[in-house]
Parts: C-alpha cells; sequence; structure tokens
C-alpha cells in the first residue's frame, strides 16, 4: 500500500508531493514503486534541503526499522536498523559507558540517514566522520540482492553508500564502534575571539589540547577584521553520575513571517558574544547541551516561517587561497544584511575521507542559516559559490536546496564515477537537480 503525504524536508522550502511506502521489516522484501517512478529512503527528514526529497515519485519509510539488534559490550560495537536514532543508541549506550564516535548537531536522525550524509562533528580534527566508524552494513538493492558492505567486502559500494545520499539501495542494518566515556559530562571551555585572524591563531593550539573544537561566529560585523565569535571546547568528564536532561521546549506554531532579521541578528549576536564565559575556565555541562543545544526547541525550524530557511554550509582549503576565500565570504554575507543566529566555523583534519562522496577534506567549514527571501537570498548564495569556485572550495550537498548542476559537478568531480553505483530504480529530487533533471520550486 502507498499513500500521498507532505513528507518535508527540515528547511521548509518545499512542498513535494511524493507516495511514501513503509519497510518495517528488514529481512522483507523491498516495497517497489510503480513502474516508471523512483524510490528513496526517507529516514527522520532532518536533511535540510531536497536531498531526502523524491518529488513525484516514491519515498520508502525507513525509521520503522528502529530495532537494536547486537551488542558487543568489549569492543563497543552496536548493531542495530537503519531507521535508530542516534538519540535511542545514546538512551541504550550511555547508561553501559558508550558514546557516539561522531555526532552532528541534532540527535533525531536515523543511524541510515548519518551514514547516507557521512556527518561529521566537533572532533573531524580527531576523529573523521561518522563513517570512519561503521564498520559494515547490509544495503538491500531494487533486484533483492543483500550486499554485506565493509572496507574489505563490497569494497566499491561501501564507499560509495557512505556519503551517497541514499541513492545506493536501503541500508537495512549497520553497525557502529562506539566510545568508552563514563558519563554523561563535558568539560567545556569557551573563548572569545576578536578577529578571523585571531580564529586562525587559537585553532590548531585548542585542537591539540581538546576532543572536540567549535566556533560560533557574530556574522553581523563587518570586514574580516571585526570578524569575532567565541570558541567552543570540550572533552569527556569522568565523573560518572548521570542527569536528565530537560524535557524540549516547542515552537507551538509557524509564525506568519520571519522571526530572523536584522534587528533581532545584530541584538542577540551582541548579547550572546557578551555573554559571561568564566574566562576560558572549564565548567561541566551535559552532553545535551554541549552537542545538542538547539534539540532543546522542538520545532525550532518553524521560527523562520512559511517560506522556509536554507543552510549554507561550504568549504575553503587549507593555506593563504582558503584563508582569503573564508574573508571574502565573511565580507559578502556582512554586507548583504542577511545572516543566521548560529554561524559555525570550524576546522577540518587530515584524515582521508571515509566515503568517496563525503564532504570533509583539510579545510575550514562554515554552515549558516538564512530565511528564504526568493531572488535575493539565491542571488547571494551564487556570489558566495562563486568565492568557493576560485579558491577550490565546495559546498556541502547534503545541506543544499538550491546549488546549480554546474557548481555542483564542478565541487564534486567525481560524481560520474560514484553514480555508477546509484541504484538503478533509486533516485531524488536532488540528484535530478544537480545532474540535470528538472528542478522543484520553492516556497514563494
Amino acid at each position: 500500500m502507498s499513500e500521498v503525504l507532505d513528507y518535508r524536508s527540515w528547511g521548509r522550502l518545499f512542498a513535494p508531493e511524493q507516495r511514501v511506502r513503509a519497510m518495517r521489516d528488514r529481512s522483507a522484501p523491498l516495497p517497489m514503486p510503480a513502474d516508471g517512478e523512483s524510490i528513496l529512503p526517507y529516514g527522520a527528514g532532518r536533511s535540510y534541503g531536497d536531498s531526502c526529497l523524491n518529488d513525484g515519485n516514491t519515498l520508502l519509510r525507513a525509521r520503522d526499522l528502529d530495532r537494536l539488534i547486537a551488542f558487543d559490550g568489549e569492543a563497543g560495537i552496536l548493531r542495530c536498523e537503519a531507521g535508530v536514532l542516534l538519540s535511542e543508541i545514546i538512551d541504550f549506550a550511555l547508561p553501559r559507558g558508550w558514546f557516539l564516535p561522531v555526532t552532528p548537531g541534532t540527535k533525531f536522525v536515523t543511524l541510515g540517514g548519518a551514514i547516507a550524509n557521512d556527518v561529521h562533528g566537533k572532533n573531524h580534527h580527531r576523529d573523521g566522520t561518522l563513517g570512519h566508524h561503521v564498520p559494515r552494513f547490509e544495503l538491500l538493492r531494487s533486484d533483492g540482492s543483500r550486499r554485506t558492505c565493509s572496507p574489505t567486502e563490497n569494497a566499491d559500494l561501501y564507499a560509495a553508500t557512505i556519503g551517497g545520499l541514499g541513492l545506493t539501495g536501503l541500508i537495512t542494518w549497520a553497525e557502529v564502534r562506539l566510545r568508552r566515556v563514563a558519563g554523561p559530562w563535558i568539560r567545556q571551555r569557551a573563548i572569545r575571539f576578536a578577529s578571523l585572524a585571531e580564529f586562525f591563531s587559537l585553532c590548531e593550539p585548542l585542537e591539540r589540547e581538546h576532543a572536540f573544537v567549535v566556533a560560533w561566529l557574530d556574522c553581523a560585523t563587518r570586514g574580516a577584521g571585526a570578524t569575532r565569535g567565541v570558541f567552543f571546547t570540550g572533552d569527556h568528564d569522568e565523573r560518572a553520575d548521570a542527569s536528565a536532561p530537560p524535557a524540549p521546549r516547542g515552537v507551538p506554531l509557524t509564525p506568519p513571517f520571519s522571526l530572523v532579521n536584522g534587528a533581532t541578528l545584530r541584538a542577540f549576536n551582541a548579547l550572546y558574544y557578551r555573554a559571561p564565559r568564566g574566562g576560558g575556565a572549564p565548567r561541566l555541562v551535559p552532553y545535551d547541551a554541549f552537542f545538542y543545544p538547539l534539540d532543546s526547541i522542538r520545532d525550532w525550524n518553524r521560527i523562520y516561517g512559511p517560506r522556509g530557511f536554507f543552510q549554507y554550509q561550504c568549504l575553503v582549503p587549507e593555506g593563504p587561497r582558503g584563508r582569503e576565500a573564508l574573508a571574502q565570504i565573511l565580507e559578502r554575507i556582512a554586507a548583504s544584511g542577511e545572516g543566521s543566529f548560529l554561524g559555525v566555523l570550524k576546522r577540518f583534519g587530515e584524515m582521508a575521507p571515509a566515503g568517496m562522496m563525503s564532504f570533509p577534506r583539510p579545510g575550514y567549514t562554515l554552515a549558516l542559516d538564512f530565511p528564504n527571501r526568493g531572488e535575493r537570498s539565491l542571488a547571494l548564495f551564487e556570489a558566495l559559490d562563486r568565492l568557493l569556485l576560485e579558491s577550490g572550495g565546495r559546498c556541502y550537498a547534503a545541506k543544499d536546496s538550491r546549488m546549480s548542476a554546474a557548481a555542483f559537478q564542478a565541487f564534486y568531480p567525481q560524481w560520474r564515477e560514484f553514480a555508477r553505483f546509484i541504484d538503478p530504480r533509486f533516485s531524488s529530487s536532488f540528484w535530478r537537480r544537480v545532474t540535470g533533471g528538472p528542478a522543484m520550486a520553492m516556497r514563494a
């Protein structure tokens, strides 16, 4: 059975029409779409753009695959179905002295989706992406075959699936190698910086000292010299006593207009930058507050109003050319009057990518949210894309809602090699858009 439902992505930019089929048993055959239609796995819907959408075609609801299968308490390897949320893995693992090896900024994503996007966190400089900690998984293809994939078995398909945006087949189960921890606490430090040059000077020393390093940026300030922000560093603490996280607060409705504008942005950023930080001294915070601050507000994406919002995440390479490009990108954003409450800047380490289409490589990555202001927003992003192309950088495909086919193919020249591993019955709105197919209309 299938039904027509309004399954969206987190940016709320699109209102696609998609038939939805359920997958409740990992041992069952793959539910196939109607003739002439493609299919795409859909997890928790936390992708920002259209990589989790399949407009005019079929979605496969994979969230129902939510069972834990086996746990090796000595090695810390958990096998579970791909629809299990990262939050559910933490709920199981933390009382037993284990935690995720790598985590993005929300725990409400499925394991399968995290692998398909090869998510990264605040510890890439030491531990790489989640894909580096997934020993193997099972991939169900449209021809009915089941492929166990690992670095030594079906290795090409393994590399294509990690970061492959759900296009190579359905991950039914996966193993993840967890990290031993004492308890739920993080030793956090907060260190202000007053310029981009100061950010660069502090970044590597802090990475040598701490497992987790990320910076918040005030993107409303003008000029590279004026780019200010706060580093947040962290390490798992040895304290074992537990504390329950607070219940999430919700955004009860979607306001008729975006609550993010120039006035609110400047006021928030000034207050946030000047907030008491304890002089950089360490303090204990719960893991939720450190890794998942926005998870405490359910449906926070609604604050951007009915037109939705973009997330623009880019990477510039190491070296003078990349640093100059980052300064130009920040100046262009400040001059545009657009911006984000949560500008995030961090450095990627030297680790080789886990997947063929993985986003991280050595350099600096900037992530920002922007209200959807139509052509004004799109013109800004195209200008930023040009700066990236000139510097040898790239956009994060998993966060994208609008990049052109030409830009994508320049950012990811390996895309044709990757396309050889796509399941012939799988597709997405994103993939059709960036390989020359029809685009999906955004909300006006």
